[in-house]
């Protein structure tokens, strides 16, 4: 495996810095179509299941992203595998633009590229921008690193939505404005990563890629009790607050449809930022009790969403999102320090990968949802999921209760 690569970026700039505005773009890009999904409802005559599936078909491209690139970082450097996951990001906003006039099939293979992008943003930066605020790089706090990558990414999750509503709303072309403004935010930032960033990984592998693919971390007990159980519930949360809860109010909204999807995803996001402070306080190597409390509340959000869909009052709606923010922002960072812990320096991106990986199974949510809205109430079908998440707190509890230690 390769090995660190002592070489600094110029006095006065802090390079981890540098990935981050990486992930702030990957993550504008790969978040942007959300409050887009009305209008393609109803200015594009797509079905409601339609652009479920294509909310949940970056999945397809992020995944592989995500554990295919760590290995790659890994064997050839970080800096060229992000330079590959910006102009992933970017091409994946040409085909969503393209989309517009040539169909779903094209909007398709754009989503794909924006997971393929996310993907990589989520495995390579995550792990790189930990050991840029790690000596012999950084001197930054433990633990600093992954509040860093994740605070980074939720920024760009946020801000991209907020841009694309504004939009979407006020100006020309809003399913081609949109992607074509993230498009020209690419180009600054790839010559930022590639003149700004700090390579840590350099050097001839020593192991096959095949090899190098294979993450033994992953099985870890703590990981497996702890950590699986809560991963697919961090954006399945976020995905109920921003791409579940705003259909379920749009009946009572009208021409606000739109406004409030926009509103719905940033609010999430935004306190999905705000309280990773608190995650980080929360956060104890001996327990697992920021685990459990973000599991609490996903619980008592989703029976909230429970009520948005009886009640369809906008006004629970925004106060589903405000919990399940919540409850993604202290997952995601809680998440992170506990792979931290567990794996091994060589294995610490790949661990990344395989955590967003588990994660991201939950943006599915919404597309299974929608499938089964035809056989069964939106109530009914959120109150089972309500229900496993409950089980899941427990399950993660219990993981808690028997002392399954880090390694580290």
């Amino acid at each position: 495996m390769s090995g660190p690569a002592h070489v600094f970026a110029p006095t006065g700039f802090k390079p981890w810095r540098a990935v981050a505005l990486a992930m702030f773009c990957i993550g504008w890009g790969g978040n942007q179509f959300t409050p887009l999904l009305i209008e393609y409802v109803q200015r594009s005559g797509y079905s409601q299941t339609n652009v479920d599936v294509l909310l949940g078909a970056y999945v397809l491209g992020l995944i592989p992203g995500l554990l295919v690139a760590a290995a790659l970082s890994d064997r050839y450097g970080r800096t060229r595998v992000m330079i590959v996951g910006v102009l992933s990001s970017a091409l994946g906003s040409v085909a969503l633009a393209a989309g517009d006039s040539y169909g779903f099939s094209v909007l398709f293979g754009g989503r794909l590229l924006s997971g393929l992008a996310v993907g990589i943003a989520m495995a390579v930066g995550s792990a790189w921008i930990t050991e840029l605020s790690a000596p012999p790089f950084g001197d930054a706090v433990p633990g600093a690193g992954a509040r860093r990558a994740s605070v980074g990414l939720s920024l760009g999750f946020g801000v991209g939505p907020l841009c694309a509503g504004l939009l979407a709303a006020f100006a020309p072309l809003p399913l081609v404005l949109t992607y074509l403004v993230h498009v020209l935010l690419c180009a600054p930032v790839l010559w930022i990563v590639a003149r700004k960033a700090v390579e840590t990984r350099s050097g001839a592998p020593t192991r096959s890629l095949w090899r190098s693919l294979k993450v033994p971390s992953a099985g870890h007990r703590r990981f497996v009790r702890v950590v699986v159980p809560m991963a697919p519930w961090v954006f399945g949360s976020a995905g109920i607050a921003y791409a579940i809860v705003p259909t379920l109010v749009a009946g009572k909204l009208g021409s606000w449809a739109l406004l409030y999807t926009c509103g719905l995803t940033v609010l999430t996001l935004a306190c999905g930022v705000l309280i990773q402070p608190v995650a980080r306080l929360l956060d104890d190597r001996s327990t697992a009790r920021a685990i459990v409390v973000s599991m609490a509340l996903m619980a008592v959000g989703v029976f909230g969403a429970v009520t948005a869909a009886v009640t369809g009052s906008a006004i629970v709606g925004v106060l589903v999102a405000i919990v399940l923010g919540s409850a993604y922002g202290i997952a995601i960072v809680s998440g992170l320090l506990e792979i931290q812990r567990i794996a091994e320096p060589d294995e610490l991106a790949g661990m990344s990968g395989v955590y967003y990986a588990i994660a991201y199974c939950g943006f599915l949510l919404p597309a299974v949802l929608a499938s089964l809205a035809r056989y069964f109430s939106y109530p009914a079908m959120l109150t089972v999921v309500g229900v496993l998440a409950a089980g899941c707190t427990a399950g993660c509890a219990s993981g808690w209760s028997k002392h399954l230690q880090p390694t580290g």
